[in-house]
């Protein structure tokens, strides 16, 4: 097939133009496989709690702690990778995040006490922070403009994978033995051999080439998705698809005056959904061991309420292209906030099942739009610090959340607690509203 000549077109305009190909499905697997290794090392941890609690006799305060260090680990890593992502490239970052936390994971295997497992687990949060924006944010910059939303969310359904392969290696590794945690912990040191394969398949995202005056290999990599899409049968057209471009995001700060009231609204919602979600998700298997279940059977009924986040994703995925970005996600963080309620008032197993269920469909989707969200308010150059800094800002929850459980049961009750939960998601909901829709834009470069 002759080749059409594009030198009218960026080469962002290029990408933008593309049909989705071998080469975007295999950026979004190998980011994604990567995205669902870091939730199942997440989901392990609510698993490895409730177990330790049993095995090690320990209090809720001190099991708490498992699960804050890791997320204060997080919040520094999410804040560092995005600007190392800026500096050092998209590609380099997540390679390099993947190794750090998959051997500090391995590492948690051999802990032979409390203190030294909460060390480990805070380096596993540097990495497993640090990863998260910057693989939302190469996808962003890869996918064609009339599915970009909808990629970006299909990314973050490789989450609801991990966490499901964490809920079975919870039941059925974690529940089996004494010392089936460790064996667990060591399946988490599976990034770490994959982080290889990252660094020398996927690659470097050609907005971040062209700002470092890299322009050799980013037409390089143009081109081989260009060829891609022509070798499998596809029409490229002469001209850029129509879009409006989001004037407003052409700035060089994420607090410029025109960029403050988006990201404070992003930042906002990334403080609820984390305190929500992480205060739920963390603790629900040690709230139904506290509420009389065994290890198996509360670890069952967790494995059942994490299938519930496929769905989610898929319904959101579609939604973000039809209702939009910003409707999307508060329509689902609305659903998550009722879903949190009813599961706070839960007292049969079918209640609580179905109330769970509905809380990781609801939460889950709105995880996915937020990712969506978040690269398209910037601009390249500051797009991997604006997706950071807000997911950074949104850890401080996480590192709260596993800590105010505790005493807020003790003082209130599981029904207070999930009212907590429902409000937090519903004040993100108001937020989500104030955002500009950036749904058929152009990424600001």
């Amino acid at each position: 097939m002759t080749q059409t000549t594009t030198s009218h077109l960026s080469r962002n305009e290029r990408l933008d133009r593309l049909p989705v190909t071998s080469k975007h499905k295999k950026l979004l697997w190998g980011s994604g496989i990567g995205w669902a290794l870091d939730a199942m090392d997440v989901g392990l941890i609510s698993f490895i709690m409730a177990a330790l609690a049993v095995h090690w006799n320990l209090e809720s305060s001190q099991t708490s702690w498992i699960a804050t260090a890791g997320f204060v680990g997080m919040a520094l890593g999410a804040t560092l990778g995005g600007l190392l992502a800026d500096k050092f490239g998209r590609r380099h970052v997540f390679a390099l995040t993947l190794l750090v936390y998959g051997l500090a994971t391995g590492a948690s295997a051999l802990a032979t006490g409390l203190g030294v497992l909460i060390v480990l687990r805070f380096i596993v949060g540097l990495g497993l922070g640090a990863e998260l924006p910057v693989a939302s944010t190469l996808i962003s910059e890869f996918a064609p403009r009339k599915i970009r939303g909808r990629m970006v969310v299909l990314l973050e359904a490789f989450w609801a994978a991990g966490w499901i392969a964490a809920a079975i290696v919870g039941t059925f590794v974690v529940g089996a033995s004494d010392s089936g945690w460790r064996w667990a912990l060591a399946i988490g040191m599976i990034p770490a051999l994959y982080a290889l394969y990252v660094r020398m398949a996927l690659p470097e995202s050609v907005r971040f080439l062209e700002a470092t005056d890299r322009h050799d290999e980013a037409e390089s990599i143009v081109v081989d998705f260009e060829d891609s899409a022509r070798h499998e049968g596809h029409e490229l057209s002469l001209d850029a698809p129509p879009a409006e471009v989001d004037a407003d995001a052409r700035e060089s700060s994420i607090w410029s005056p025109r960029m403050r009231a988006r990201t404070a609204a992003l930042w906002v919602i990334w403080f609820c959904i984390n305190l929500s979600y992480y205060g739920a998700f963390i603790w629900i298997p040690s709230l139904l061991v506290a509420d009389g279940f065994t290890l198996v059977r509360s670890f069952t009924f967790t494995l059942i309420i994490t299938l519930a986040q496929l769905p989610g994703y898929t319904a959101a995925a579609w939604l973000i292209e039809v209702w939009g970005r910003r409707v999307t996600l508060a329509v689902f963080l609305v659903g998550s906030a009722i879903s949190a309620g009813a599961f706070g008032m839960a007292e049969t197993e079918l209640t609580i099942i179905i109330a769970g269920c509905f809380l990781s469909f609801f939460n889950l989707g709105a995880w996915g739009a937020l990712y969506a969200i978040g690269p398209e308010l910037y601009p390249t150059q500051i797009r991997g610090r604006g997706t950071g800094a807000a997911a950074g800002f949104g850890r401080i929850a996480s590192i709260v959340s596993p800590l105010i459980v505790p005493p807020i049961l003790a003082a209130a009750g599981q029904p207070w607690l999930f009212v907590l939960f429902a409000s937090a998601f519903a004040l993100a909901a108001v937020a989500a509203f104030t955002l500009p829709e950036n749904k058929g834009k152009a990424l600001a470069d």
